[in-house]
């Protein structure tokens, strides 16, 4: 059972026209995002550019929501994928337990570079788990770095317009 509390139930009584409109332009950009890049056989890859949107609309003012965290922690999450997946996995028998280190590998690399560099954002992290797993390609690479393009131009278009609505 889901509760809402007081103080929750006040602000969307309050805000109620910047919930809708959130909630609803960031089910658009999912919308368009998946018309763009035609990525529904890649639920790996959009389920890490969901969880962005959701940062992106929910919370925009937080660091991990600025377009430079967007775009950089998915070019971190993009590069380390390549990089375990073309350049270190194909070295070793592909065994389950070997893959499976693999893939925490690239997403441990992943979230210390993101950390290292001032870029973090939590789903890019999905990015290069999804990116091990389904091996480098250009047409993963363009559907990344199109959608996250595309959700950064959102993000600053409507800038002024997105308020948190967490409390």
């Amino acid at each position: 059972m889901v509760i809402i509390s007081r103080g929750r139930l006040e602000a969307m009584k309050l805000y109620w026209k910047s919930y809708l409109f959130q909630c609803i332009a960031a089910s658009a950009t999912i919308f368009a995002i998946l018309l763009l890049v035609s990525i529904h056989r890649k639920p790996i890859i959009i389920a890490s550019l969901a969880a962005s949107t959701f940062i992106v609309f929910t919370i925009p003012t937080y660091l991990t929501a600025r377009p430079r965290n967007l775009i950089c922690g998915h070019l971190v999450g993009l590069l380390c994928g390549i990089f375990v997946a073309e350049l270190i996995m194909p070295y070793f028998s592909p065994s389950m337990i070997v893959s499976e280190f693999w893939y925490a590998f690239a997403v441990g690399l992943s979230i210390f570079i993101m950390v290292a560099t001032d870029t973090e954002h939590p789903p890019a992290a999905g990015t290069a788990l999804g990116v091990v797993t389904l091996g480098f390609s250009l047409k993963l690479l363009f559907t990344v770095l199109i959608s996250i393009s595309f959700l950064a131009g959102v993000h600053y278009f409507f800038r002024n317009r997105l308020r948190d609505l967490t409390l």
